[in-house]
């Protein structure tokens, strides 16, 4: 998963692999280690009590929440983007299926 912060907004980019497991278990997680050893946990999760789009930033960790039912739709669907706001920060999620690693 790709995390771009630009402005205010933030950008996730998710493979095929991490659509699926959005789909399949509700949650794609990562994290950054620092030197120093602090680190930042970034995730996207869809829960049966999120009403729309949102974000929670507590500590060091940075939560995109996601209505369960517009992720599911969201990931069986050809759909690129979902999009939302939370108090101005903008939220976009895309699939980033076009990406190739070597």
């Amino acid at each position: 998963m790709k995390l771009r912060i630009q402005g205010n907004s933030l950008r996730f980019r998710l493979a095929r692999t991490e659509v699926a497991c959005l789909h399949d278990n509700g949650q794609v997680e990562y994290s950054i280690v620092f030197p120093g050893g602090r680190k930042l946990r970034y995730s996207v999760t869809a829960s049966r009590s999120a009403a729309a789009v949102s974000v929670n930033y507590d500590g060091d960790s940075l939560d995109v929440l996601l209505p369960a039912a517009v992720a599911t739709a969201w990931a069986e669907s050809d759909d690129i983007t979902i999009e939302g706001s939370d108090s101005g920060l903008r939220i976009l999620i895309e699939k980033d299926f076009q990406c190739i690693h070597k």
